[in-house]
């Protein structure tokens, strides 16, 4: 099996706070650290009562200090909402503290709805306006050169790795034209998966970042002891979807019994499977079976999986289950320098 990471979106449950998120997801990943998963990301949403990583390079910063090996990093920063001189600064700040550690990934979304956007004070951008801003970050973390009137402070010369991110096809074009590793959606945003995939592998341009085409996908893993306990633990992703598509998002709600599954009507049944249609949901054969087949579908370097489950010890059942299921573990992290010896 190819190398498992993880992305975390640090899920405020119904009842909890994101204190408690937030400790819940370091100690995923220390746990994580031991099952040999290779990266621990976290996401950058904003003005989501469910979500405790909106301040992501602080949340990567908790997580950081409570491992030791495995590399930590945003999956992804959302660069419209922020200066790239910002960003440079603090995963720069990140690099100088936990170097050889930090990874980081760009969205080009802005990761929360209009009315927050302007919240934010930005607006969005154009296609254009976006790839600028992503080599103007790159420039920011390679080494200084003389004359160069603004430097980011840490951050020069950490040629910290970066990825893009997306569920586009625009995404995949611009990481295959920068030669940037490239990181698919397909947890949320599954149509154009593999058409995305193609068009970077064919269009991928060698670079200083990576000398040949290097793909992540993220996908939703949801692995129990028993098929039917997976499937219940997935109604709380289930639940969240469905608030948040009804414009009312809130807490990770608990998960549902199958008698109360059951009452879910056609139209959302519907829009659920279309959505989660590489979702991984089952006991260890399942789950072995179904990354398996997802891998062998679409080629990828390694696996991001993530997992929204209400229960925190669940929630490491299950990727420690998905830990079980590969078939082989991840490079030891001593044989793993930085994304370079990766990619």
């Amino acid at each position: 099996m190819v190398p498992l990471s993880i992305l975390d979106l640090a899920p405020i449950t119904r009842g909890s706070d994101a204190g408690e998120a937030l400790r819940r997801s370091r100690d995923l990943a220390r746990h994580a650290e031991r099952w040999d998963y290779r990266r621990f990301w976290m996401a950058e949403h904003h003005n989501m009562p469910g979500v405790a990583s909106a301040a992501t390079a602080v949340s990567l910063g908790f997580v950081a200090e409570g491992t030791e090996r495995i590399r930590i990093g945003a999956g992804g920063i959302m660069l419209p909402n922020h200066a790239p001189l910002v960003v440079a600064e603090q995963f720069g700040t990140l690099a100088a503290l936990y170097p050889g550690r930090i990874d980081l990934g760009l969205g080009r979304a802005p990761g929360t709805d209009p009315v927050t956007m302007r919240a934010l004070r930005r607006h969005l951008e154009t296609s254009g306006a976006f790839a600028d801003n992503v080599v103007e970050l790159m420039r920011y973390l390679e080494p200084e050169t003389e004359g160069q009137a603004v430097r980011a402070v840490p951050g020069a010369g950490s040629r910290i790795p970066i990825w893009l991110l997306g569920s586009s096809l625009y995404s995949a074009e611009l990481a295959a034209t920068l030669g940037l590793p490239f990181a698919f959606a397909a947890h949320f945003a599954p149509d154009l998966l593999h058409d995305a995939l193609a068009i970077y592998r064919e269009r991928f341009r060698p670079s200083a970042s990576a000398e040949k085409p290097y793909v992540m996908a993220c996908i939703n893993v949801y692995a129990a002891d028993t098929d039917a306990e997976a499937r219940r633990l997935f109604t709380s992703l289930e639940q969240a979807f469905l608030a948040l598509r009804s414009g009312r998002p809130a807490e990770l709600p608990p998960p549902l019994e199958a008698a109360q599954r059951e009452n879910f009507d056609p139209m959302s049944n519907a829009a659920l499977a279309q959505l989660f249609r590489y979702a991984v949901v089952g006991g260890p054969t399942a789950v072995r079976q179904g990354v398996d087949d997802f891998v062998n579908a679409t080629g990828v370097d390694e696996l991001m999986t993530t997992a929204m489950i209400f229960d925190h010890d669940a929630r490491l059942r299950s990727f420690e289950i998905l830990a079980e299921c590969a078939t082989s573990r991840n490079p030891p992290y001593s044989a793993v320098r930085g994304d370079a010896d990766v990619l």
